[in-house]
């Protein structure tokens, strides 16, 4: 006997003719959706803890037995064999003791956060990801995956929550770095290319390059005034002919991310002139704010000091998401000891001053500021046996503020800091809790591409309830 079938062949061709428009109509509209919503602020799925970000991103892999994952065995154990193998364990390169009422765990390389904040650091000692490479581990980090090109972090917030001031971008990274995925780093992959993230460097922009760099005098030739150049109403008129021509692209494409991305760039930037210099000109702040934040005194931490700085003014004047790669490497295969003492004297005060400067000004309890890198170190040593080699299995990071449980130190690795053993925190549970701090549900917050919905978190990730306060 043939099979019985509910409907006839003609009758299911005819659904399914049907169901292709369905889901070219759906396309359509989501596109059309998100291009509705813009940069435009707009509240979450339930009321955010926290309104703002800035990541403090330390690239390399920091050790996290040598700063915030204290282990007395490793420390007891030093230059024992490892596992019976040729590697011996490598006891920590600082001395760690109890700060804060809370009593915790820091190294003595970061004294002045220690001494200032330990109370507010929220550090998760049991952090894992997938692969113990710089180029992917980096762009889970950020994205959520290492296999593909994906929207970052800082678009997908940016995406939720829309930005509270339309003349600055809402999602700017400074100084990111060129390799371990570069621009795919704070990309918006197929998000909207209003989402991405505006990158500033040194010495893009005059006011840019006294910002960053602390010079009294431009570089080169006088730049003209952009004013006196090109009257506003002038740009005005140029922009206007600029956005028909795109607008009669797009009309003739239907759908082009690369022209609407044009379009929304070149009007952000004539609404940024009024504002951005302003923001960026660190020379306004009081100088007692300057040294906190260790601006004016030369050495090492002089650069990042004046990112702290700038990135505080940023989300101070709207701006929803802010990246900041400090300029160090914690990457220390070889000299440990001298590597861990430059990088930790290189961001320790610019971070305690950040910290406090936000509290002064009632901004921490709304500003979560994440201190990460893409994995942490072995508790071995490697090569000439004054190096650590990379660890995905259990490392360390911290978040302050922003809705975050203070002076709490959340699960742990092993008695030596290889792998995470209690409460274990994936990558994708750390973007799930972001997300969750700014008042976005992870699995909630998607959007269709190719026929799919799309989220940071993939298929994965829990909320660390834990670190909640």
């Amino acid at each position: 006997m043939s099979p019985q079938f509910p409907f006839s062949r003609r009758s299911a061709l005819k659904s399914l003719s049907s169901g292709f428009g369905y889901l070219a109509f759906a396309g359509l509209a989501a596109k059309a959706a998100a291009k509705e919503s813009g940069l435009s602020s707009r509240p979450g799925h339930f009321p955010a803890r926290a309104k703002r970000v800035i990541f403090l991103c330390m690239k390399g892999g920091p050790s996290h037995v040598d700063t915030f994952d204290y282990k007395p065995e490793l420390e007891k154990r030093d230059g024992e064999r490892w596992r019976g193998g040729a590697a011996r364990l490598l006891g920590p390169r600082a001395e760690f003791s109890q700060h804060g009422e809370s009593g915790l765990w820091v190294s003595s390389l970061f004294p002045k956060l220690a001494k200032a904040h330990a109370d507010d650091l929220c550090v998760i000692n049991s952090m894992h990801t997938d692969l113990p490479n710089h180029p992917q581990a980096f762009a889970q980090l950020h994205t959520g995956s290492f296999q593909f090109i994906r929207p970052s972090l800082g678009a997908w917030s940016l995406y939720g929550l829309g930005t509270v001031n339309e003349n600055l971008p809402g999602f700017i990274t400074l100084n990111p770095p060129a390799d371990f995925g570069g621009a795919n780093n704070y990309g918006s992959a197929f998000l909207p290319a209003v989402y991405q993230g505006a990158k500033i460097g040194g010495g893009q922009l005059p006011a840019i390059f006294y910002a960053l760099t602390g010079k009294t005098e431009e570089p080169g030739p006088p730049m003209k005034n952009i004013d006196a150049a090109t009257p506003k109403a002038s740009q005005r008129a140029q922009l206007d002919l600029i956005a028909g021509l795109n607008r009669h692209k797009l009309k003739l494409d239907q759908y082009n991310p690369e022209v609407e991305g044009a379009i929304e760039s070149f009007e952000l930037a004539f609404r940024m002139q009024d504002e951005i210099p302003e923001v960026l000109d660190l020379a306004s702040e009081p100088e007692s704010v300057r040294k906190l934040y260790g601006v004016g005194q030369g050495g090492g931490n002089e650069r990042f000091a004046k990112q702290c700085l700038l990135a505080r003014r940023l989300v101070e004047n709207g701006v929803r998401f802010v990246e900041v790669t400090a300029p160090t490497n914690w990457d220390h295969h070889n000299l440990l000891q001298q590597g861990l003492n430059e990088s930790a004297a290189m961001v320790d005060q610019p971070i305690a001053a950040l910290l406090t400067d936000l509290k002064r000004r009632g901004m921490l309890k709304d500003t979560l500021v994440i201190w990460a890198g893409e994995f942490g170190r072995t508790p071995y040593a490697q090569g000439m046996g004054d190096g650590r080699d990379h660890n995905n299995k259990g490392y360390s990071i911290w978040m302050a503020g922003g809705g975050t449980r203070g002076g709490y130190a959340h699960g742990s690795t092993d008695d030596f800091g290889y792998a995470a053993v209690d409460q274990a925190v994936h990558i994708h549970d750390l973007h799930a809790t972001i997300l969750h701090l700014l008042g976005l549900d992870h699995e909630r917050l998607t959007y269709n591409y190719a026929g799919r919905d799309f989220r940071l978190t993939d298929v994965y990730g829990n909320v660390v309830k834990e670190v909640v306060g």
